[in-house]
């Protein structure tokens, strides 16, 4: 007896086409087109996941930076003196310092 495909053939095409939902034109109805945009969505996801640590760490070190120029240091001179003194303090946490407490910055660039 032959097997027909159709309830998972259906299936495959209605998991891909939602997954194209909020695609435009032919990508959202047609299951060909929908099954490139959404192989294609999810390579620039994985590698976007990526570049996301990149730009955030380089977007860290531009306010840090900004920061201590204010104060009359640069960002080198700055992180080299925090390594001396055992200041564990990585980036993330030295721009939301830079940011949100320029006082506690100053005293961080002072000490």
């Amino acid at each position: 007896m032959r097997v027909k495909r159709g309830v998972p053939a259906r299936n495959k095409h209605k998991k891909i086409l939602n997954a194209a939902k909020g695609m435009q034109h032919y990508r959202r109805r047609s299951f060909r087109l929908g099954k490139q945009g959404v192989i294609k969505s999810l390579r620039y996801a994985y590698r976007d996941r990526r570049n996301k640590k990149r730009d955030l760490r380089s977007l860290w070190i531009t306010r840090i930076n900004n920061a201590a120029r204010e104060n009359g240091v640069s960002y080198s001179q700055l992180l080299s003196n925090l390594k001396k003194k055992n200041v564990e303090l990585d980036r993330k946490i030295l721009a939301e310092l830079a940011v949100n407490e320029p006082a506690a910055f100053s005293a961080i660039v002072k000490a």
